[in-house]
């Protein structure tokens, strides 16, 4: 079977249930930034050696594929982002904030290769959520995709900064000064 089906070659692409829309619509912009944030995370994946954050990035890229999903399938049976997903995931943000020295400042994405890298996922999460917003206001959505979606920027927030802690290299706080 060879991957390429021309059926898109007019600018339009399947959902399911047979039903086709344009490339360019909020919906398909909303899938396809989720599955960038998924492959942002899968390059941040390639530079870590720790089981945890390795675990976690690893099921986090497994919540995101249900999301697109959902989001390409819109009515196509229950909703498979669920509260339950969302609270799992503010125990971990809660779990690695611990480990943690508070937040006095602002800081820089960057240190480790790794948490560059989280940190490169978690801008491309942000656009995820951005493009979820728009889908809603066009569309509606299961608001967990949205709830979903702001945690897991924070989730990657504190696993670069837990990925630096571990590597031994301090965040780099923001010149600016400003507190937080």
């Amino acid at each position: 079977m060879a991957i390429y089906t021309r059926t898109g070659d007019d600018g339009t692409t399947g959902l399911q249930g047979n039903r086709r829309i344009s490339k360019s619509s909020a919906r398909v912009a909303a899938y396809g930034t989720v599955d960038e944030a998924s492959a942002a995370i899968g390059v941040a994946l390639a530079e870590c050696a720790d089981g945890g954050i390795r675990s976690t990035l690893t099921a986090v890229q497994n919540e995101l594929f249900e999301l697109g999903a959902e989001l390409s399938g819109p009515g196509a049976g229950p909703p498979r982002v669920t509260d339950g997903m969302v609270e799992a995931m503010e125990g971990e943000i809660d779990s690695y904030e611990a480990g943690l020295a508070p937040l006095a400042n602002f800081i820089l994405p960057g240190g480790t290769r790794l948490a560059a890298a989280v940190h490169a996922a978690r801008t491309a999460a942000r656009r995820a959520e951005i493009r979820a917003v728009e889908l809603h206001e066009c569309d509606g959505i299961n608001p967990n995709c949205i709830r979903y979606l702001n945690r897991l920027s924070d989730l990657l927030f504190v696993v670069a900064r837990t990925a630096n802690a571990r590597g031994g290299v301090a965040d780099t706080v923001w010149a600016g000064g400003g507190g937080v």
